[in-house]
């Protein structure tokens, strides 16, 4: 959720970026003075794992360490994207005060891995163990995550100002997702691995608003700018598996889609108070049975009416309708929400631009208005005494013990991004992470 272009009605002003990691286990904030990690293991408080600020490199520059952070951390105020690896150290950033460069760095090492810059402002950038998309406004940038060589660049793609694209997690399903035109809800698939066009989905009459991969790869779920239905299409075949009613009355702005981890729940967001939580089963044939009241006759008639009444109108009875409804103590901010297990139960969580992180119980069996359980700030301060919030803490060192000197190379690719690296002395020793993480991370510094 970049909210660098829309400062104006977020409700917390140092505010500029809010994500959740690739299986939802951590949340990144982009603010004004840095960036933050949290975890999400536990509902009762936001455990801050790590935070990159000018005030907290400032506050001890006593310490070597932190000076070789402040240093490493110059150019990283006003973080307008912050993206991190699943679980690893490894983290992508863009800031407004260099909004053409990407950095890649070692967040528990203060180390930056390598840089690129690009021709025009970087506006998503997406990861998964294989592959790191930069978009654009008319190109997508496609790096291998091993060494950040650029194996490919979609050129002149449509006017895409708002970034919007999807990349799948899934290292068998490698698949971008992305608008294949700027007036239809057309969704160019793209496969990331054999580099090739996979399918072009006419997913929406209108222009497409959010995309979103299921953890498998093979679902995709599109939202037009319209915000009335959500479709959910095979991958990479574009067969229309469901269909889904947001709304009838109005039309809304819709901002984001998400699967939970096993691909049965799918919940979609918007610029209205309510999120909408969908189940993807398929409905049973069941044996007709003559109606006993004198609802079930209406209901009988009123059906079989539809087969003369106008295809968008019998469409509207075939979609099927929210499992589940979260009310949102807010409308008009822009959120983004994310399906997770936290401590055995299915929660729905909701990053906000009001600077609140709001987390709610599921159902699994009856659905329904999903309760709120927890709100917790975004910046991770403490509430005020009888709040939500508990005073979070550090379980890791904000910064590892050693950091070696970095070596700048400057370098062109024949794809467009100019690139330079900041490498440790023995590269091949560079792991993201200390419990076996992937992938390793190999550098070519020729």
């Amino acid at each position: 959720m970049n909210l660098a272009s829309q400062s104006g009605e977020a409700g917390c002003s140092q505010l500029l970026f809010a994500n959740f990691n690739q299986d939802n286990t951590s949340l990144a904030v982009g603010t004004k003075s840095g960036y933050k990690f949290f975890s999400l293991s536990s509902v009762d408080k936001l455990e801050q794992i790590y935070e990159c600020s000018d005030t907290c490199c400032k506050a001890q520059l006593k310490d070597v360490f932190y000076i070789l952070m402040y240093l490493c951390s110059a150019d990283t105020e006003d973080v307008c994207i912050v993206e991190r690896l699943f679980s690893s150290s490894l983290v992508a950033i863009v800031s407004l005060k260099a909004p053409r460069k990407l950095k890649v760095c070692h967040f528990k090492k203060g180390t930056e891995i390598c840089n690129y810059s690009y021709s025009n402002t970087i506006l998503a950038v997406k990861l998964n163990r294989q592959r790191l998309i930069v978009c654009l406004e008319e190109s997508l940038y496609i790096h291998n995550i091993r060494d950040m060589k650029v194996l490919h660049t979609i050129r002149e793609t449509p006017p895409n100002p708002s970034g919007l694209c999807a990349l799948s997690i899934s290292n068998d399903n490698c698949y971008l997702a992305y608008p294949g035109s700027a007036t239809i809800g057309e969704v160019q698939v793209f496969d990331t691995v054999n580099l090739r066009a996979a399918n072009m989905i006419p997913a929406h009459d209108s222009p497409l608003a959010a995309l979103a991969f299921d953890a498998s790869g093979t679902k995709l779920a599109t939202a037009s700018e319209k915000g009335t239905v959500i479709r959910v299409f095979s991958i990479p075949e574009g067969q229309k598996l469901f269909e889904f009613r947001r709304g009838v009355k109005r039309c809304v702005s819709i901002c984001s889609l998400a699967f939970s981890m096993e691909g049965l729940y799918l919940s979609a967001s918007s610029n209205t108070e309510t999120v909408h939580i969908f189940k993807l089963e398929t409905q049973r044939e069941k044996p007709q049975e003559e109606p006993t009241t004198w609802t079930g006759y209406f209901g009988k008639v009123l059906m079989a009416s539809t087969t003369y009444l106008p295809a968008h109108v019998t469409e509207m009875f075939s979609q099927g309708r929210a499992f589940a409804t979260v009310r949102l103590p807010f409308s008009g901010h822009k959120n983004i929400c994310a399906l997770a297990i936290i401590q055995k139960i299915p929660r729905l969580l909701v990053a906000a631009a009001d600077g609140y992180l709001y987390l709610y119980n599921l159902d699994p069996q009856e659905g329904g208005e999903c309760t709120l359980m927890k709100q917790h700030k975004l910046d991770g301060s403490a509430e005020p005494a009888n709040e939500i919030l508990e005073q979070t803490s550090h379980d890791r060192p904000l910064v590892a013990q050693t950091y070696s000197a970095a070596v700048a190379k400057g370098y062109t690719e024949d794809q467009g991004a100019v690139g330079g690296a900041g490498v440790e002395d023995d590269m091949n020793t560079l792991h993201l992470d200390e419990e076996n993480e992937q992938p390793p991370l190999i550098l070519e510094t020729d």
